[in-house]
């Protein structure tokens, strides 16, 4: 590995801190035990993709909080979602995955996943895989992924920098020592066809093995628009009866895609056309292509200590050429477009080390985590953009210009960031139902970017993060929680870490964006442990922040704003609710606003783009035998909040109300589910600048190999 061309030359450096005495520990739950819960009569453990109750089951414990303690212990809201349910619709991309879930808006960015968890964008410095940063402008296939888990709020203390709306965390299969072999195909609406396959192989006592794999095709509702993807991911576990467990897996996953990257969907409504109609032009192009290498090593010493060591490197790139956007001249009856190139690769090099332990003060109990993370980011952006570059007949498809590298290369730079954190946090047990939660981060990070000019510029800054809490088991059923939770994102919170030369002409504001989170909230279960809820409320700020008023015709342009705030209510329930009938759903009411603007005063007051006051979904599934099953679900979104930066216009996406509907049959060992997405057809917009799909139905059927 040293020899690749993407690890840094102070490579021995990182691993030598990863093996100091301090700790990263993501609980690995996805083992043989993958998840536990316990139901009327029987104990879950690690739910085959067919079962009937997927996704219906909720989990004790998640990954993304690093220590191993229960979730209904830990005081801040946790969201666990099992994904098979959402493929069966046809949703493979995190984006649609999130879509409806309480506090998360999940909008549309042909670049990314477009993701806000409660007001504030998470897909840029947010979304984890298996514990290490999803850096990086791409979008991600979730064939191997097992579970996604949302922490909300600042999460600074576990990992760093954040944009303060919370970690969404993809859960991956990987090998354990429960035999599983299934193969699977899928064809659904607009020729949407996918074959998959996840075999985990038990080898012996001590060695497994696992593949997982899937290659797919799509075309589009909208004209002119076509995918296609590929994924595999092995991996090997070795564990000896010594207490130590070696976990090591490749991922590689590649995306290409027509992009989809139209005008706004009041220039639709200008130009009277269809939002069926797509705007790619000849040799339009987007590919996506993500590589992950991680190595897992897990040592427990006692029944009380357990130490984890995590190394990983990731690689990821986006290449596109396209034509987007566009304004409407009614006079003429053109349609003016902006053209755009960009080749953009992604480096991380990152090594996690957590000790987990538990020890007495007195008779006092206390659960101390302590962990080191160190890591190098590298991110090479090539591109150049110009706005208006063409007029076009929006109803003559055959006067369209072709794409391609049409524009000199305008920026071409290279930034790196190295970044060291230690932290600690201890759960002291004042009485076996009242825990106090205290804990603190710091962290010193490093940012370098070279110019196309050769001209440099380098920043350096440290930060602290603490974060409070506590846990009143009232009873065994009612668990009442509060904290605090404080984060940081470094150069004044950009999504991506780096500087342009206009950012340095300006004399940008480069000390770090803050956020910070009160939340208070009740963790429920009812009718013997069968069904469990949330109900949490909370207020996030955040202050100091940079953001670019118009990036889609000035990507250099920066401006400061004080303070944005939100505040919301979230209510969520999984579980059984009567006899054969499950229940899955979670609602949010949100108010995000801007609170300060010193640049910008006019922009006071205004709601956050791409945020509602309302998100939420409900999903009920009835299982008359134990291979038939059924459900039927809404999600939906209130009045989605988003005014136009460079000309002040607002333009509210109206919300939504989408019903879905799926059907199951469980047969010897196959398993068919047959799935209606947009059962009634409702016509919705995603974004401003994306139609919800319309009406689709999805067919597939799974066979488990004995």
């Amino acid at each position: 590995m040293t020899n690749h061309p993407s690890c840094p030359r102070r490579l021995p450096l990182l691993l030598a801190a990863a093996f100091m005495p301090a700790a990263f520990a993501e609980n690995n739950t996805a083992d043989t035990k993958t998840y536990s819960a316990v139901l009327p009569t029987v104990e879950v453990v690690g739910q085959a993709d067919t079962n009937i109750l997927k996704g219906y089951v909720n989990y004790d414990e998640a990954a993304v909080t690093r220590n191993g303690q229960l979730v209904k212990e830990t005081p801040q809201s946790i969201d666990i979602l099992n994904i098979q349910k959402n493929k069966n619709y046809g949703t493979n991309d995190l984006s649609s995955i999130l879509e409806g879930n309480a506090g998360i808006d999940a909008a549309y960015d042909m670049r990314g996943e477009s993701l806000f968890i409660r007001g504030f964008q998470a897909d840029g410095n947010d979304i984890y895989r298996d514990g290490v940063r999803e850096s990086g402008q791409v979008r991600r296939s979730t064939a191997n992924i097992e579970r996604v888990e949302i922490l909300k709020g600042p999460s600074s203390i576990l990992y760093g920098r954040t944009n303060g709306g919370g970690v969404i965390n993809m859960v991956s299969k990987y090998a354990n020592f429960k035999q599983s072999r299934n193969i699977g195909a899928s064809y659904g609406s607009y020729a949407a066809r996918s074959l998959n396959l996840d075999i985990n192989e038990v080898i012996d006592d001590n060695v497994a093995v696992r593949l997982s794999g899937e290659i797919g095709k799509a075309n589009s509702f909208r004209s002119g628009i076509d995918s296609k993807n590929a994924m595999i991911s092995p991996s090997v576990t070795v564990k000896l009866d010594n207490g130590l467990k070696w976990t090591g897996q490749y991922t590689y996953d590649s995306v290409e895609r027509t992009p989809d990257r139209s005008p706004s969907r009041t220039v639709y409504e200008q130009m009277g056309i269809s939002r069926n109609q797509g705007f790619a032009h000849p040799n339009d192009f987007v590919k996506d292509k993500l590589q992950v290498w991680r190595s897992n090593l897990e040592y427990a010493f006692n029944p009380d200590w357990h130490l984890q060591w995590q190394l990983a490197h990731r690689s990821a790139s986006q290449d596109f050429d396209h034509f987007y956007g566009g304004t409407f001249n009614a006079d003429t009856g053109l349609l003016s477009r902006s053209y755009a190139w960009q080749q953009t690769d992604n480096k991380t090099l990152s090594s996690n080390l957590t000790l987990n332990g538990k020890f007495k003060i007195g008779r006092f109990d206390n659960h101390l985590t302590i962990g080191f993370d160190a890591s190098r980011e590298k991110r090479h952006p090539q591109l150049a953009f110009r706005g208006n570059y063409v007029s076009i007949n929006p109803y003559n498809r055959s006067s369209w210009p072709a794409s391609g590298r049409l524009l000199p290369m305008a920026t071409d730079n290279r930034h790196e960031a190295d970044s060291y954190g230690l932290f600690a946090q201890n759960i002291f047990s004042v009485t076996p139902d009242i825990k106090l939660v205290a804990g603190g981060r710091f962290d010193r990070y490093k940012v370098s970017s070279t110019f196309i000019d050769n001209s440099h510029y380098s920043y350096s800054g440290h930060t602290f993060s603490p974060n409070f809490g506590a846990v009143w088991n009232l009873n065994p059923a009612h668990t009442l929680y509060a904290g605090y939770n404080k984060g940081f994102s470094p150069l004044g919170g950009r999504t991506y870490l780096g500087l342009s030369s206009a950012d340095e002409q300006a004399n940008s504001n480069t000390s770090p964006e803050f956020s910070k989170q009160y939340e208070a909230g009740i963790k429920s279960s009812w009718l013997d442990d069968r069904l469990s809820t949330t109900l949490a409320v909370y207020q996030l700020e955040r202050y100091n922040i940079r953001y670019r008023p118009d990036p889609e015709n000035s990507p250099y342009e920066w401006a400061v704003s004080g303070k944005q705030r939100s505040r919301g209510i979230e209510f969520g329930a999984l579980g059984q609710i009567a006899p054969k009938w499950y229940l899955r759903g979670s609602i949010g009411v949100m108010e995000a606003k801007i609170l300060e603007d010193t640049q910008n005063p006019e922009r006071v007051g205004r709601h956050l783009n791409n945020s509602s006051n309302i998100t939420g979904n409900l999903f009920v599934r009835y299982t008359p035998t134990e291979k038939l099953y059924g459900e039927l679900g809404i999600t939906g979104t209130g009045k989605r909040y988003y005014t136009n930066e460079r000309t002040g216009v607002v333009e509210n996406i109206p919300g939504f109300a989408r019903v879905d509907a799926l059907a199951g049959w469980n047969h010897k060992n196959f398993n068919f589910t047959l799935a209606v997405n947009n059962l009634l057809n409702q016509k919705y917009w995603r974004s401003n600048d994306m139609p919800g799909n319309p009406r689709g139905v999805t067919a597939r059927v799974n066979y488990i190999v004995n």
